[in-house]
Parts: structure tokens; C-alpha cells; sequence
């Protein structure tokens, strides 16, 4: 296995964590609930002088705070977003994050934004292409970025490269780190008809910093990452596994739609300590019902305005 470089190495093992979210946000300031560390997403936050800041700055002074972003659009043709980055970057210098991470993905073109995150063929191509852009996220953030494995639903014709290749490469050329989402792997290698253990023998666990647990929903032809229900026993198990390749990375459990409360999720989260401990289920399980709203895959349109909806109600006040 090929040594991390000294930064990627250095970032702490947090334990376990839970996504920040605007529905929890009394819960935590009133309880201090006993969570390893809280992840945020970075829009929620970047631009929200409201209530949203104030609370991130409080949680950033109790919890280890990791910022998790949607919308760098690292693999997409358009310039890199300079303004976008330096506020980013402000955030950061304001609630110091063990790390800033985003995907493997890109979400808009010619300006135009389409609130998901979209897969890049996985070409040498494209990898020349997000290298640079990845050396310069970094010269401006003055940190290593980390990437997240995107949820698919189809692989391109063109792509010459596995996943895992990929991000390898990608690692080689930048010193980036990963953010491995567990349930996205099981996601894609299930739409793709591939073997997710496959997918682990090849991954290049020295750069995992953290790691990802989610639901997704069952359409039966197919899967998608919805991130509104609770995590599937096929992950459960994938997670064990990768526990222990990742040498116990950080894990967060991300719960984006039908956000149920707070202690829910983290009795959720909390599911993970059985299978830290060697537990292993079994690959197969029941599927989860169908949600009674249209499935969406990788949430992310309403994040920021159920956020800033908030903000505008604390302004009126």
C-alpha cells in the first residue's frame, strides 16, 4: 500500500459524526449532544450572515466542524469559480475545519447550475483536466481538498479508467485525499451490475479520510441515493468491511430527506459501533418500501433554501 503524503496522514480519526442540519440546530444548542464531530454543508453556511453562521460558529468552539460542499463542480468545463472559493475560504478561516471536502462530480455548465451532482467520464482526459483544477483549489484553500465517490446510474462508453483508478490517479498527481461514501458504492456498483467488494479490492484505502453512511431507496431495477431513510443492511455490512480497510477513518451518517429527530439519526449513527467491533451481516436483506414523495437522487436543491428560509425568518424578527 502506498504512504499517504504527510497531511493527508496527519488529519485526525474523529469517530462518528452527524451532517449539521437546520431541523437540529435548536436540539444541539439547547442539549450539547455527546456526537463526535458534525459535518456542514458549505453553502448552508458560506453565505448566511443570519442564524445559520451564528450556529456554526457556536458548534465550531464545542465539536471537531468538517465542511462538506455541493457546488465546486471540480470535473465541470467552466472556469473554476474563483469568488466561490474565497468565500469558502473565509468560512474556513473562521470556523477552522479539520478538513474541506467536495465530489467527484460537476454540477453545472456555461453558468448554469443544475443542482446535482453529475458524473465525469473517467477518461485520461478528464483526469489531466481535474488535476490542475484540484492543484489550484488547493493553492487557494492552502489546505489538501478532499473528493467524495459519486452515487451513478449509468458508466459512459468513453470511460477507460475504473472508479478506483481514477481517484487513485487523481490522488498521485494532487495529494488530495478521499471521502469514501459507503452507500454510494453500493449505490453505483448495484445501478452498474458490478461487485462493491471489487470495488473495495481496488480502492486506494491510504488516502480515506473519512467515510460517508446514508439510505438510499430500492426501485427495484435500480437504486438511488435519496439519503431519507436509514441505511440498508447491504451497507451496514460494506461498512464493516471498509472499517476496517480505512483503519477506522472518520464516518458520518448523512440523513438529507425526511429528516426524522435528532435522536433518530444518532441512534441511527450510532448502529455503526456494532460493526466497528467486527460484526459482519449479511449482503443480501429485505428491500426498504418505496417513500410515498418521488425519489430524488443526491438531495442537494433543497439544502440551501430550507437553510436560508430560516435565516429570513430570524431577520424579520
Amino acid at each position: 500500500m502506498t504512504p499517504p503524503p504527510t497531511e493527508i496522514a496527519k488529519l485526525p480519526r474523529l469517530g462518528l459524526g452527524l451532517g449539521l442540519r437546520n431541523t437540529h440546530f435548536d436540539h444541539i444548542l439547547t442539549t450539547w449532544p455527546e456526537v463526535d464531530w458534525f459535518e456542514a454543508i458549505s453553502e448552508n453556511f458560506m453565505d448566511s450572515g443570519g442564524r445559520p453562521r451564528q450556529v456554526i460558529r457556536k458548534v465550531a468552539e464545542r465539536y471537531p466542524v468538517v465542511l462538506h460542499g455541493v457546488s465546486l463542480s471540480i470535473g465541470s468545463s467552466d472556469p473554476l469559480n474563483m469568488d466561490y472559493l474565497q468565500r469558502l475560504k473565509h468560512l474556513a478561516q473562521e470556523v477552522q475545519p479539520q478538513w474541506i471536502s467536495d465530489h467527484l462530480c460537476w454540477t453545472g455548465v456555461m453558468g448554469l447550475n443544475s443542482h446535482d451532482l453529475l458524473p465525469v467520464p473517467l477518461t485520461e482526459a478528464t483526469l489531466d483536466h481535474i488535476a490542475a483544477r484540484v492543484h489550484r483549489v488547493q493553492e487557494v484553500l492552502g489546505r489538501p481538498l478532499i473528493l467524495e465517490n459519486p452515487s451513478t446510474y449509468l458508466n459512459f462508453r468513453e470511460n477507460t479508467l475504473s472508479e478506483p483508478e481514477f481517484l487513485r490517479a487523481l490522488c498521485d498527481r494532487t495529494d488530495c485525499g478521499l471521502l469514501l461514501d459507503v452507500n454510494n458504492v453500493f449505490v453505483s456498483c448495484f445501478n452498474a451490475e458490478s461487485d462493491p467488494v471489487d470495488y473495495f479490492d481496488s480502492f486506494p484505502w491510504a488516502r480515506v479520510v473519512q467515510m460517508h453512511l446514508a439510505g438510499h431507496t430500492d426501485c427495484g431495477s435500480h437504486l438511488i441515493d435519496t439519503h431519507d431513510q436509514p441505511v440498508r443492511p447491504e451497507v451496514w455490512a460494506l461498512f464493516a468491511l471498509a472499517w476496517q480497510r480505512s483503519n477506522g477513518a472518520s464516518t458520518l451518517l448523512e440523513w438529507d430527506g425526511n429528516i426524522p429527530a435528532f435522536e433518530v439519526c444518532h441512534g441511527e449513527l450510532l448502529k455503526a459501533k456494532a460493526y466497528m467491533n467486527g460484526g459482519f451481516a449479511s449482503l443480501t436483506g429485505a428491500p426498504a418500501p418505496l417513500a410515498e414523495t418521488r425519489a430524488v437522487s443526491n438531495p442537494v436543491s433543497f439544502l440551501v433554501p430550507d437553510v436560508m428560509a430560516g435565516a429570513v425568518e430570524l431577520e424579520k424578527g
